[in-house]
């Protein structure tokens, strides 16, 4: 039985790689952490996003935030020191991998810790409509 997705039309022409990419994000995101996206409208200035996720117990030096390609990806690391002797523990260091796929055009504006929270904010470009003239050549 063959599945039928929403790139497998004739009329869209060069979306395989996002499938792909789509399908390894849905397959890797476990919720942990947990994350909103939030749209920004200040006023005058471009639409943002802002991207929060709870990151409670992690330093700065534990995250990093990266751009590869079209992805956002937001890693936290937790060094574990071994100084400690704990009579019991339920809070474990715990690693994260979060990625985000961004439109073609998006950057990264900032990104912020504060409270146990990480807010990434993204600019979204304004679309800009473009129509392109393609010559006809002929043939004799």
């Amino acid at each position: 039985m063959t599945r039928m997705t929403p790139f497998t039309s004739p009329l869209l022409l060069g979306f395989d790689a996002m499938e792909k990419t789509l399908e390894r994000i849905a397959k890797g995101n476990d919720g942990y952490p947990p994350y909103n996206i939030e749209r920004l409208r200040p006023d005058g200035e471009p639409e943002r996003l802002r991207i929060t996720l709870a990151v409670a117990g992690f330093s700065d030096e534990e995250l990093d935030v990266t751009t590869e390609e079209n992805q956002l990806v937001i890693r936290g690391r937790q060094i574990d020191g071994g100084e400690r002797d704990y009579l019991y523990r339920g809070i474990a260091a715990r690693q994260f991998q979060r990625t985000f796929v961004l439109a073609d055009g998006m950057r990264v504006q900032s990104a912020e810790l504060k409270n146990g929270l990480l807010s990434v904010d993204l600019v979204r470009p304004e679309p800009q409509r473009t129509v392109k003239k393609i010559n006809i050549s002929v043939s004799d």
